[in-house]
């Protein structure tokens, strides 16, 4: 059985999504006319002047800098540090090349993700915003039983398996690093994270604003100053990324046993994972921030990309590769097996003993900070299912907290195998949906732009648009 979810996971990844996820984001990149090179910058200003203001958010609601924390919380994880890892040791360092090329169409992916969860988003009796391609699906392309597949799916996908993923890496890294018992690591993680979340969606917004600053910032800094001591080795590396993207077997005198497109797919498939960009999972965030155009939260939703897959996983890979930490004459098959060990050793080389603490320290935070962003987007799936049920969605905390303690008892590779094939069947029905509603997330950047030309933004009004119900008697069909 584990063979079989392994084999269709590897599948999915590999070739089907590999192609619609890169495709989307192509189709949305033309279509939106490179959103990336002029409303990125201008966002990440926006950003800081809102941040400086500290207007809190209104009951139910996250301000627009607590829902981008949620979601980088929810991106940022043993991803960046072991999936980058794993994707150069078996695709060569062109796999960061392709990495980024990935990351920058998924900018684009994200931007519609979150103008249509904006667009679409609910309230629940008790005054709370809930959206998330369930939403969208539903409401966007009156489709009920695509909205039910990807909501069953994303329960189960970042609800149960995800969370089982995070508490194995958080317990394995505290336990090897710091010797701390496994059953202690685990009743304290159990009870770190449900203090988060019995305060709900203000304690989970609080909880990402303060924390994910603070981690990303400090793991960015460490990897930047090794790199600053390898410094020397800066241009080199890059000259090898670039021409073992295009030519691997000419960087590893043929000992790298890989091809051009074996190095496209690590590299696109980890940074696809990494940054989440199509899977479905960071617009529930951006669904209930306040803005006063959805536009604003796309923008947004973009820097989230740029921080988790340009600097996070860029940094991962920097180290990786300048450290000396990755030999490129060790085969792939060899090298990919010791990944994480990989990354250790690159620490190690610029902190020493120091470096092992630091790593372990950076993953059981980026492992903690996704689980509680992907409990509050399974939370949203479930509130649609159970039709905002106050007992069934308690039942389905506990049975998430109850999931933590049974992560680190299973083998890692199994969790890990059973979560790429159940997050790889979530982007689908996404994938759908942001094709038939591409025009829409066109016309909001359109209408966004039109009305700060006039000096006014309002709340825009898509039942008018004739191509609205197009898209919705296709979807229908």
């Amino acid at each position: 059985m584990i063979e079989l979810i392994r084999t269709l996971g590897g599948f999915l990844w590999d070739y089907i999504l590999l192609f619609a996820l890169v495709g989307v984001g192509l189709y949305l990149t033309v279509l939106l006319r490179f959103p990336q090179f002029t409303r990125v910058f201008p966002a990440i200003s926006r950003l800081i002047k809102d941040i400086k203001e500290n207007k809190p958010a209104e009951a139910g609601r996250m301000t627009s800098f607590q829902s981008l924390a949620t979601a980088v919380a929810a991106q940022v994880g043993t991803g960046n540090i072991v999936g980058v890892a794993s994707a150069i040791a078996a695709g060569g360092p062109g796999a960061a090349f392709w990495m980024i090329v990935s990351a920058f169409f998924g900018m684009s992916t994200i931007f519609a993700e979150a103008v249509l969860a904006q667009v679409y988003r609910k309230e629940t009796p008790t005054g709370e915003l809930v959206g998330g391609p369930a939403y969208y699906i539903r409401y966007g392309l009156n489709n009920v039983w695509l909205s039910y597949i990807f909501a069953v799916l994303a329960a189960i996908g970042m609800g149960i398996v995800g969370t089982m993923v995070q508490s194995n890496a958080i317990v394995t890294s505290l336990s090897e690093s710091f010797g701390f018992p496994p059953v202690w690591a685990t009743i304290a993680l159990l009870v770190v994270v449900g203090v988060i979340l019995t305060g709900g969606m203000g304690r989970i917004a609080g909880f990402s604003e303060k924390i994910v600053p603070l981690m990303a910032g400090a793991y960015i800094l460490g990897s930047l100053i090794i790199v600053f001591i390898n410094f020397r080795n800066f241009v080199p590396t890059l000259q090898i990324i670039v021409q073992s993207a295009f030519s691997p077997q000419a960087v590893g005198g043929g000992a790298l046993g890989i091809t051009v497109r074996e190095t496209m797919r690590f590299g696109v498939a980890r940074g696809l994972f990494s940054n989440e960009a199509g899977l479905g999972s960071t617009p529930h965030s951006h669904a209930v921030a306040h803005t006063d155009h959805p536009a604003e939260q796309g923008f947004i939703a973009m820097i989230g990309v740029f921080i988790s897959t340009f600097l996070i996983c860029t940094s991962t890979a920097m180290v990786n590769l300048m450290s000396g930490a990755y030999i490129p004459t060790i085969p792939a098959a060899e090298m990919s097996q010791q990944a994480t060990l990989m990354t250790q050793n690159a620490f190690v080389s610029g902190f020493g003993t120091f470096g092992g603490a630091f790593l372990s320290l950076s993953l059981s935070s980026f492992a903690l900070t996704t689980i509680v962003g992907w409990y509050f987007f399974a939370e949203s799936n479930v509130k649609m299912l159970v039709r905002n049920k106050k007992p069934l969605v308690v039942t389905f905390k506990m049975i998430f907290l109850a999931f933590i303690i049974v992560g680190p008892l299973l083998d890692p590779d199994v969790v890990w195998s059973i979560n790429d094939l159940f997050t790889g069947l979530m982007a689908l029905p996404n994938i759908i949906a942001l094709i038939f509603l591409a025009k829409e997330a066109q016309w909001l950047l359109k209408d966004y732009d039109r009305q700060v030309a006039s000096g006014k933004l309002e709340w825009p009004d898509l039942e008018t648009q004739p191509w609205r119900r197009k898209n919705q008697k296709k979807a229908n069909r």
